[in-house]
């Protein structure tokens, strides 16, 4: 397996504008410094960091006659040419940063609702979206290791 960081998005609040980076601090059990998700405490581990595939928002796209971008997901990094799926209980690593797959990222209504406003979507419902979104919405994954990611960097299987 071996992909690559398409872009990397945050935002400082919930709901809050995504901010793109061109590379970001991880840090393990914690989250990447200065997005709306990170914990100092390591309260939340398992959601430290979400991925979405870049070609599953393109299907999404193609399923339901829509344009949303991959970041609009809202997940913190797009990636390409790595089935994310295929790592939930897996350990990869993202440039020299080891994560480990905890679960799939599934869509929720108020993903759906927040798409459906900022696109002025009317035509597609949002239990639409949800399921157009499901299994396809990406992954999150613990942060094993600290470490400073790029857009561009690989993304590889440690097994």
């Amino acid at each position: 397996m071996h992909g690559t960081v398409v872009s990397i998005h945050i935002a400082e609040s919930n709901g809050g504008d995504l901010r793109p980076l061109d590379s970001a601090e991880l840090v393990a059990g914690a989250g990447i410094r200065g997005d709306r998700h990170f914990r100092a405490d390591g309260s939340s581990p398992d959601s430290a960091i979400t991925l979405v595939e870049s070609e599953q928002v393109e299907v999404f796209n193609e399923l339901t006659g829509l344009c949303i971008a991959p970041h609009d997901t809202r997940r913190q990094l797009v990636t390409l040419g790595v089935p994310l799926n295929d790592l939930v209980g897996e350990r990869f690593r993202v440039g020299d940063v080891q994560l480990e797959g905890v679960e799939l990222c599934e869509p929720c209504s108020h993903l759906a609702g927040l798409l459906r406003k900022q696109f002025e979507i009317t035509t597609t419902s949002a239990a639409d979206i949800v399921r157009g979104l499901t299994h396809r919405a990406g992954l999150r994954a613990r942060i094993l290791t600290d470490g400073e990611i790029r857009v561009g960097d690989a993304i590889e299987s440690t097994a």
